[in-house]
């Protein structure tokens, strides 16, 4: 079991190093850090080799079995490594490269990770899709799109069946195409010293992984990932978090692998420094988390990874569970969220019950990346950490906030940062500004004017921001924040709607399992009289400390049909896309600002 966390004076206090500032007179503001990034390997499955040599017998990686009985199906570094150069082998038996690459289509699996692995390990740059483009989309453009794009060599599905209709509407024919049966075969293939070859070759720059971003603003870009980016990426990691080094870690994760978060950061973080990673393959949606909480009660986790709703469920249970509790803080020595902002009554649950089974809180973690930045990039200090805050780059990062408009847009350079979009020049050529800074299209503002190095915070989406008809600008990220901590916990998520309207309004997004508790079923929550009162209240009080147009919500309505990844409304992680669903919710839209709205529009009055 891990040790306990360090009394505070032991110990250095998570997060980012020593920075400098810098203010140019173009008005921008440079955030260096002091510190030099450590030395990283060329290539990730270098730290397999290592770890195979120094403890072969260790799990790097488990996934409960049914054939088992349910317990956990184990696979050792040593293992892992021979599975790799078996299944490398049979790569370049292929003939793939960098022109025909691996995709996968699959979701999370123990296949996928060691295809993956293989891939990385002998120069072939592996592209893991969206399952939610083959398995909940009905055009399947996206899919097509995709593959389109890449020119795959080898696609692989797990469940031949499940994906069978995706395969025939977007694979072209002669595609080589494998499936958990097929890959058997892989595993069968003798390993020769071309694997070695192969891996010796393999350059810092070469592409390891094209991750697609989600398509919210049209079609998916494919970000290329290179070696060094992968590896960079996850010393810099390390040496925001020195105890990785010192205690191998121990995670549980649902997150999928298509994403950078769980199949860059959080992967990468077991086999980089040595630890176990078991699967998990529960949701933090209704009647999903149970098979989260099974394994919870088993596995004693050193870090706890989770998005915001994840771990709403997560302190839902602990509030009711004794024995998951002191399973849940034994060994924890951080816990991190990503995707959205961790609602204040949240977090304080998780101090307050952490006082309770350690005698101390536990460090919550958080920053700002990207797929385009492998993704770690900006980290929050844990003395300063708070819902909204990004923090400040890490060791190898540059950041400049540069002006736009009356906000400062985050830009960084560094080895963790992509060279471009797959086969995208123009993409490539808009993400980047004039001296190579990548564009996050993050607005930032200080945690404390007065003290920079407090760090940031998130201050909106660049393009999301618009104007009134009166001319006041309207800052829609941290509105929406606003919004859902005001409205808890009754809504998940907000749009605002209202761009060259006199006065805002905003689409309620429901916390399904919340208004359960109020509406019956069968009934509309967005008509209902209680749930009417209930959010009327909410919004009126906070309408109270608003300060010009700009903060008031004058309309509002909880929409009630939900929203479609195929109208890419939302993207295939659950992010909504305000402008999608105000375009194909236009008559919603005008029905919130009509002169006799009708009963489902609940209004707030005039702005102060």
């Amino acid at each position: 079991m891990s040790a306990p966390i360090e009394a505070d004076a032991a110990r250095k206090p998570l997060g980012p190093g020593p920075v400098r500032f810098a203010r140019r007179a173009d008005g921008a503001l440079l955030v260096t850090p002091e510190g030099t990034l450590g030395a990283y390997p060329r290539r990730l499955t270098e730290r397999l080799e290592h770890w195979a040599a120094v403890a072969p017998e260790r799990t790097l990686i488990a996934k409960r079995d049914p054939a088992l009985g349910g317990d956990w199906r184990c696979m050792s570094y040593g293992e892992m490594l021979a599975k790799v150069r078996a299944v490398g082998q049979a790569l370049l038996d292929r003939g793939l490269s960098a022109e025909r690459p691996l995709v996968i289509l699959s979701g999370n699996c123990l296949d996928q990770f060691v295809l993956t692995l293989a891939a990385l390990h002998v120069g072939v740059p592996v592209a893991p899709v969206s399952p939610s483009y083959s398995l909940l989309a009905t055009d399947y453009a996206k899919l097509r799109h995709c593959i389109a794009l890449l020119t795959p060599g080898l696609v692989f599905a797990n469940d031949g069946v499940r994906f069978a209709k995706a395969i025939a509407a977007a694979v072209p024919a002669g595609t080589e195409v494998l499936d958990a049966q097929g890959f058997g075969a892989l595993l069968a293939t003798e390993p020769t010293p071309a694997v070695d070859r192969a891996a010796e070759a393999v350059a810092p720059d070469a592409c390891a992984k094209i991750l697609f971003t989600s398509g919210s603003t049209g079609q998916p870009k494919g970000v290329i990932n290179t070696q060094r980016m992968l590896c960079s990426n996850q010393q810099m990691i390390r040496e925001a978090f020195p105890f990785m080094a010192e205690d191998p870690p121990v995670l549980l994760d649902w997150l999928p692998w298509h994403h950078t978060f769980g199949g860059n950061h959080n992967t990468g973080i077991a086999l980089y420094n040595g630890g176990t990673l078991y699967m998990d393959e529960g949701r933090p949606v209704p009647g999903g988390f149970s098979e989260s909480l099974r394994n919870l009660r088993e596995i004693a986790t050193s870090i706890y990874f989770n998005v915001p709703r994840g771990f709403e469920e997560v302190v839902h249970h602990l509030k009711q569970d004794a024995a998951l509790r002191r399973i849940f803080f034994s060994r924890v020595r951080m816990m991190f969220y990503s995707a959205a902002g961790l609602p204040q009554h949240i977090w304080d649950e998780l101090d307050r019950m952490a006082l309770a089974e350690r005698g101390q809180k536990i460090p919550m973690i958080t920053g700002l990346g990207a797929t385009e930045t492998a993704p770690f990039c900006l980290v929050v200090r844990e003395d300063f950490s708070e819902s909204g805050a990004v923090g400040l780059p890490v060791p190898g990062i540059e950041m400049k906030l540069a002006p736009v408009g009356d906000k400062m847009e985050a830009r960084v350079r560094g080895p963790s940062i992509t060279p471009g979009y797959w086969r995208n020049p123009e993409a490539t050529r808009a993400a980047f500004d004039e001296e190579g800074f990548y564009r996050f299209g993050d607005a930032l503002v200080p945690l404390d004017p007065a003290d920079l190095h407090k760090g940031f915070r998130f201050d909106g989406r660049i393009t999301e921001d618009f104007k009134l008809s009166t001319g006041t600008w309207v800052s829609v990220g941290p509105l929406r924040a606003k919004l859902v901590a005001a409205l808890a916990p009754y809504v998940k998520d907000v749009v605002i709607a209202a761009p060259d309207r006199d006065e805002l309004a905003a689409i309620l997004l429901p916390e399904p399992e919340a208004v359960a508790r109020i509406v019956p079923q069968g009934e509309d929550a967005a008509t209902h009289p209680a749930l009417r009162a209930e959010l009327a209240a909410k919004l009126a009080a906070l309408a109270k400390t608003a300060t010009g147009s700009s903060q008031h919500v004058a309309r509002a309505t909880l929409l009630t049909s939900p929203l479609t990844l195929d109208a890419g409304e939302i993207t295939d992680k659950g992010s909504v896309n305000q402008r999608a669903v105000l375009a194909r919710r236009a008559a919603l839209v005008d029905e919130l600002f009509s002169s006799a709205p009708p009963p489902h529009v609940i209004t707030i009055g005039t702005p102060p």
